[in-house]
């Protein structure tokens, strides 16, 4: 198989301390059919995030995991692909419709497969996105899928979503990470800090990932997100979370978008950096 330009292998992840992630406190999972009032508007300001059954339909599922396979095969321009640090050993002997045990992440995909479009354009989507926000004009901001093949799908250590975007503190985001399998803790479901986006921006640093300090991470207040396939988990662009490694022989394929309001305001990404980077922050870990 050819590779591409926009095709590169992942060289970050490594060991860490299973007791990063607890698992005793689940989160409550809404039925589809909550409508997002004043009440629940007000817990998703106060924890952070909010988690939702039957989001997207089991046919939306199936179509979302074949679009990710093509992509995955058939690797077009403008969609990158990240594989997983194994992938040199196992490509070679994987036919085109396996290719995506291999793929750690791929992403900027909507403009190259219609069924994933459709998925983040959906009104079951942007319907509680726009009651979050607060308004019916909001865009797009990234499109992301994230997977943990079998066996060796690597951990994405505690971090903040803004940490990686060049855009005001102030500008609000809704992140809308959607289980395309059945996500467990043992194969790397979310994990969440209740609460955590009232603490403010917390520097990053580079480690396993671009990430929170193991030792500044409130792992007593960890409330981890099981999911079926079809559910959401809606958060803030400034709630600590985090996924464990897949240490099971079942795959963990999320897609993940974000969304903020059309007037939202840009920065720099040395402006980024001067509050959540050690450039910045003086940071130590």
């Amino acid at each position: 198989m050819t590779t591409m330009t926009n095709t590169r292998t992942d060289d970050e992840g490594g060991e860490y301390d299973s007791g990063l992630y607890r698992d005793d406190t689940p989160a409550t999972l809404l039925p589809s059919s909550t409508a997002l009032d004043h009440r629940m508007i007000g817990e998703y300001r106060d924890l952070g995030f909010l988690a939702m059954a039957d989001v997207i339909s089991p046919a939306q599922v199936r179509d979302a995991v074949h679009g990710l396979a093509e992509l995955a095969a058939r690797r077009p321009e403008g969609v990158d692909i990240q594989l997983e640090a194994f992938a040199h050993e196992r490509l070679a002997q994987l036919e085109a419709d396996e290719q995506l045990d291999v793929v750690r992440k791929l992403q900027r995909f909507v403009h190259a497969d219609e069924r994933l479009r459709q998925v983040a354009a959906s009104e079951q989507v942007l319907g509680p996105v726009r009651a979050i926000l607060g308004t019916d004009d909001v865009v797009l901001f990234q499109d992301m899928a994230l997977l943990k093949p079998p066996g060796g799908g690597r951990e994405k250590p505690w971090h903040q979503d803004k940490a990686f975007f060049a855009l005001s503190l102030e500008t609000p985001i809704v992140g809308v990470w959607i289980a395309l399998d059945e996500a467990t803790p043992a194969n790397g479901c979310m994990h969440v800090i209740p609460g955590s986006h009232l603490e403010g921006p917390i520097p990053h640093v580079r480690r396993r990932d671009w990430q929170i300090c193991d030792s500044k991470v409130p792992t007593a207040r960890d409330v981890v997100v099981p999911l079926p396939p079809g559910a959401a988990l809606f958060f803030d662009g400034l709630l600590h979370h985090g996924t464990p490694a897949n240490v099971t022989s079942t795959r963990r394929r999320a897609l993940q978008f974000h969304y903020l309001r059309r007037d939202a305001v840009r920065t720099s990404d040395a402006e980024r950096l001067m509050v959540f980077g050690p450039e910045g922050a003086d940071a130590e870990c």
